[in-house]
């Protein structure tokens, strides 16, 4: 069995991490070793659903800020274990997010007395479909786990505040034809020539740019995925491009839906994937009061993050860990030593004054 040691420096315990095999639905081994560390800390109240770990300190204070990150990681891509190297920490989810996962647990061994409670959430399955999604299933079926004022997300955000996200829609654009000889084509109707016009849409499309709270988000439409023909012989009566669409969070699921079929009107489309957005909210107090304990300005998120399970629950929540996104998911995943320390020294000093 794997173990973890809390009372090493932060780079020590996220090669330690990194060092642990967890990809998505094989978290076992990760979750007991966080589970036995944790268990050792007696100002902790523990919690385990499944491969999911919740810690909570219970001190009465005003206000209860919720830390959470997943514990899995992308299939591995010649990048296992870990290694360090000119200051920077390479490896299999060194980046996402097992440098954010060593912070959180850091803070969980070293600040026993926080300013505010805290609960700290470690789960499994982020990477892959939301039904297998631990912290999603807390929000379904044990939402009271999650409770909090705010909440922050130690996804890879550069070392700054990435404030809300995207909401993401993949849909299924189909057209029809009839099957014919490709010798006698005239005698019937070529699906995959249909598709031309859904291209040109796509080809011309120009995607919003929406200020929300002084932050700029950009959205996106992008045919993502392309499937059709029957035989090298058959003119093909069906074909479908699938189409990712990147949404700004003043938009609902409904809308996102709603402004597709405007733009491939005519067309049928098929939702396969869809994931509502996160505002901002760095108007709410907590919110406020993090960014200006981080010190930068905040930046839009882009992309999906889970900052949209606690927005949901009526939380504000913020992207906030260590690592360049950029490298998220590359077989040169690393993360920047400087970042590590910062980030830990960064959310010490904010829990404790």
């Amino acid at each position: 069995m794997a173990t973890i040691d809390l009372t090493s420096d932060v780079v020590t315990l996220t090669a330690a991490l990194v060092d642990i095999a967890s990809e998505s639905l094989s978290e076992q081994e990760i979750a007991d070793a966080v589970e036995e560390a944790l268990g050792r800390l007696h100002h902790l109240e523990l919690v385990r659903d499944g491969h999911t770990i919740v810690a909570r300190t219970s001190l009465g204070r005003g206000e209860r800020v919720v830390i959470a990150g997943h514990l899995d990681t992308v299939p591995a891509n010649a990048n296992f274990p870990s290694r360090l190297e000119d200051g920077v920490l390479h490896g299999l989810g060194s980046c996402d997010m097992k440098g954010g996962v060593a912070v959180a647990l850091l803070l969980a061994a070293t600040v026993a007395d926080p300013v505010r409670d805290v609960t700290y959430v470690f789960y499994e399955a982020e990477e892959i479909a939301a039904e297998f999604n631990g912290l999603g299933r807390l929000a379904r079926e044990r939402p009271e786990l999650l409770d909090g004022d705010f909440a922050i997300l130690m996804e890879p955000s550069d070392a700054g505040v990435e404030a809300g996200c995207q909401g993401t829609m993949r849909v299924d654009v189909r057209t029809t034809g009839e099957r014919a000889h490709a010798a006698r084509s005239w005698a019937g109707s070529n699906a995959i020539h249909a598709l031309a016009p859904v291209l040109a849409r796509l080809d011309s499309y120009a995607p919003r740019q929406v200020e929300i709270d002084g932050l700029t988000y950009r959205e996106g439409l992008n045919a993502v995925g392309i499937r059709g023909g029957v035989a090298g012989n058959v003119v093909p009566d069906e074909a479908v491009v699938t189409v990712n669409y990147r949404f700004a969070p003043d938009r609902s699921e409904a809308e996102a839906h709603q402004h597709l079929q405007e733009v491939f009107e005519g067309f049928g489309l098929t939702i396969t994937d869809s994931a509502p957005g996160a505002l901002p909210g760095l108007s709410r107090p907590a919110a406020a009061e993090f960014v200006a304990a981080v010190g930068a300005e905040p930046r839009p998120k882009f992309g999906w993050t889970d900052v949209a399970q606690f927005t949901q629950l009526g939380i504000p929540a913020v992207n906030y860990g260590p690592g360049d996104p950029v490298y998220a998911h590359k077989a040169d995943e690393q993360v920047p030593v400087e970042h590590l320390h910062r980030v830990l020294s960064t959310l010490q000093k904010w829990l404790t004054t």
